[in-house]
């Protein structure tokens, strides 16, 4: 039986968690999927956030073990967090978000909550795991590049007067559906594993394995090409905002997998401790995520829709093709990532397709990575600081 003051320290953690989903929700994540169809006049505000809620709450419940088992455990080798480097760890992390949303800095969640563990979990005696922080530096660092330049491609495409719409939209919207094939959910594989459709549906095929997985990955992407193609010859402008409604919806699913291992993911050395299986945990992450955007997001929402009205539905679709394809990239190699990485860069690139150099601003840009940089360098010395002074008390 525990002992009440382990009792007290571990529903602590437990509040720091549920703050940091709930500034995860109202957030960037909750914020922006939805934003270009708002922009666009495709849903109001209040039915965007209450439809990012409920898909980031699914998508944390059914992708959110890979990131929360990476950050919880797979960042600091021969050493299992205590329930006083999570608290340190959250309380770190929450704390410069606070500071950011304050003075209007831009913290990256992703980036105060890796180095505030990194920090602790070496404060504490563990080793460096060289190759996990190879893989998360090489994406973030990768991020803007290919986030970027697939948005400027895409929308360079889409704006291009030699590319017909009743082609261009529908074969995206076909890409796409190539990516949703592949992804891995909870829900269709064995108990205890992630299965993508392709994979699930090669199983009823008299195929091999590799060709079924081919065989079934093609007929999703030609199915969805061509109810775009029916729908687009029939109503152009309704179609671009429906398929902007589609994209929101993937990248709202792909934020909740991929962001709340941010917020649960330091509570996972504890879990054994108190025997609460993963999927517990991740209902609780998921819930925050979804109080969050219920509560905070339509706000943000309202702010980033007028930002996203000036791109308009097609480089606003531009930018959130790459940006769901990296959050599942993350999902699958349970990489902590950056949703205001992502998304940035995204709007950068399809920005400078139409309006060059001319509609970016430097200094803001500068500022942008610079607080970007600066949010893991800070958490990782506030959080190894703080751990070295009270953690050994």
């Amino acid at each position: 039986m525990l002992e009440p003051t382990t009792i007290l320290t571990l529903l602590v953690a437990a509040g720091a968690s549920a703050f940091m989903a709930w500034t995860i929700g109202a957030g960037s994540s909750g914020a922006t999927p939805f934003a270009p169809a708002v922009g666009a006049n495709a849903i109001s505000i209040l039915r965007a956030a209450f439809v990012v809620g409920i898909l980031g709450f699914i998508g944390a419940v059914t992708q959110g073990a890979n990131v929360s088992e990476a950050v919880g455990s797979g960042l600091v080798a021969n050493v299992s967090l205590t329930p006083m480097a999570v608290i340190l760890a959250l309380l770190t992390a929450a704390g410069l978000m606070l500071v950011g949303i304050q003075t209007g800095i831009p913290i990256a969640t992703a980036f105060t909550v890796t180095g505030s563990v990194i920090g602790i979990g070496l404060a504490l005696g563990g080793d460096p795991v060289w190759s996990k922080y190879l893989v998360v530096g090489g994406m973030w660092v990768l991020t803007p590049f290919v986030g970027g330049g697939v948005a400027y491609g895409l929308a360079r495409t889409l704006a291009h007067e030699d590319v017909p719409e009743e082609f261009s939209i529908p074969l995206v919207a076909g890409v796409v559906g190539v990516v949703v094939a592949n992804v891995n959910f909870s829900f269709l594989g064995p108990a205890g594993t992630s299965q993508s459709p392709s994979v699930a549906g090669a199983t009823h095929l008299p195929l091999s394995p590799l060709l079924g997985r081919i065989a079934v990955t093609l007929g999703i992407g030609v199915l969805v090409t061509g109810v775009v193609v029916w729908y687009i010859r029939r109503d152009e402008e309704a179609t671009l905002r429906g398929v902007l409604l589609g994209l929101g919806s993937l990248v709202a699913f792909s934020a909740g997998g991929s962001q709340v291992g941010l917020a649960v993911g330091p509570l996972v050395p504890l879990l054994d401790v108190v025997d609460i299986p993963m999927w517990a945990v991740l209902v609780g992450g998921g819930l925050g995520l979804l109080v969050g955007s219920w509560t905070g997001a339509p706000r943000m929402i309202q702010s980033l829709s007028q930002e996203y009205s000036s791109l308009g539905p097609r480089r606003s679709i531009s930018a959130l093709v790459p940006s769901f394809a990296i959050a599942q990239a993350a999902v699958l190699l349970g990489v902590p990532v950056s949703f205001n990485e992502i998304i940035v860069s995204a709007i950068i690139g399809s920005g400078l397709a139409v309006g060059g150099s001319a509609g970016v601003s430097r200094s803001k840009l500068l500022r942008t990575v610079g607080a970007w940089i600066g949010s893991f360098v800070l958490a990782f010395s506030v959080g190894y600081g703080a751990f070295a002074l009270l953690g050994r008390m």
